[in-house]
C-alpha cells in the first residue's frame, strides 16, 4: 500500500511537471506569434536564432545549459535534475509548437494584443503547474536564486537586473522588442502570482485523491 502510494505521488509530480513546461512553452510560442515583442529571454532566444540560425528552442536549450553551469560554478553545487529536464523539454516543446500551422499571426493589431494576451495567461498558468510540482528551478531561477544567496540582494532586484542585461543583448541581436514586452515583464509576475497558489491547491488535491484511493487486491486463486 505504501510503496503504491509513493509511486502514484512520484508519477503524479513528474506528470504535473511536464504538463507545465508544455503550457509553458506554448504560451512562449503564443507570444512569439503575436509579433508584438516577445520576454526578454526570447528576445535573446530570437537574436541568437537571427544572427547564427539553428532553432528558437536550439538557443534555448544552449544558454539555458549556460545558465545552469553558471549558477552551478557560483554554488559550488549541483542542480536538481529538474532543472536540466526543464531547459531540454522546453526547448524541445518550443520548436514543436513552432511548427503548428494554426499558430499564425493575426492580421489586425487588436488580434495581436488578444493572442499576446492568451499567451500570457497560459505562460502563466504553465509556470504555475510546473513549480507546484517541487522538482527543480529552471535554470534562470535557479541562477536569480544563486545570485540572490551571494549578493543578499533582493530577489526583484536581481531577477529585474537579469533580465534588463538578457533584454539589452537580445535586443541589439535583432530580437524583437515592443509593446509585448512591456506588457509581459508588467503582467507575468501578476498572472504568475495568481495562477502559482490555484495550481498548488489543485496539485494538493489531486494528491490527497491518490491517498485516499483503495489498494483493489485481486486473488488469482479464488473460484
Amino acid at each position: 500500500m505504501r510503496v503504491q502510494s509513493s509511486f502514484s505521488h512520484h508519477m503524479l509530480k513528474w506528470f504535473t511537471f511536464f504538463i507545465g513546461l508544455l503550457f509553458l512553452s506554448l504560451g512562449i510560442v503564443i507570444i512569439i506569434k503575436a509579433d508584438l515583442g516577445a520576454s526578454p529571454w526570447d528576445v535573446l532566444h530570437i537574436g541568437l536564432f537571427k544572427q547564427i540560425g539553428l532553432t528558437i528552442g536550439s538557443w534555448s536549450i544552449i544558454v539555458g545549459f549556460f545558465v545552469l553551469f553558471l549558477s552551478s560554478l557560483l554554488l559550488k553545487r549541483l542542480p536538481q535534475i529538474g532543472a536540466f529536464l526543464n531547459m531540454i523539454s522546453v526547448g524541445i516543446f518550443i520548436d514543436m509548437f513552432m511548427m503548428v500551422p494554426y499558430l499564425v499571426t493575426p492580421e489586425s493589431f487588436i488580434g495581436k494584443i488578444m493572442m499576446l494576451l492568451v499567451g500570457l495567461i497560459i505562460n502563466g498558468y504553465g509556470m504555475g503547474i510546473y513549480i507546484s510540482a517541487k522538482v527543480g528551478a529552471g535554470p534562470r531561477d535557479s541562477l536569480m536564486l544563486a545570485l540572490t544567496e551571494l549578493s543578499k540582494w533582493k530577489v526583484q532586484y536581481i531577477r529585474s537586473g537579469m533580465e534588463i542585461i538578457v533584454l539589452t543583448i537580445g535586443w541589439l541581436l535583432g530580437g524583437p522588442v515592443f509593446v509585448g514586452t512591456l506588457i509581459y515583464c508588467v503582467g507575468i509576475g501578476y498572472i504568475a502570482g495568481f495562477a502559482l497558489p490555484q495550481c498548488e491547491r489543485m496539485y494538493v488535491r489531486l494528491k490527497r485523491k491518490l491517498e485516499k484511493t483503495p489498494v483493489i487486491e485481486i486473488n488469482h486463486f479464488s473460484n
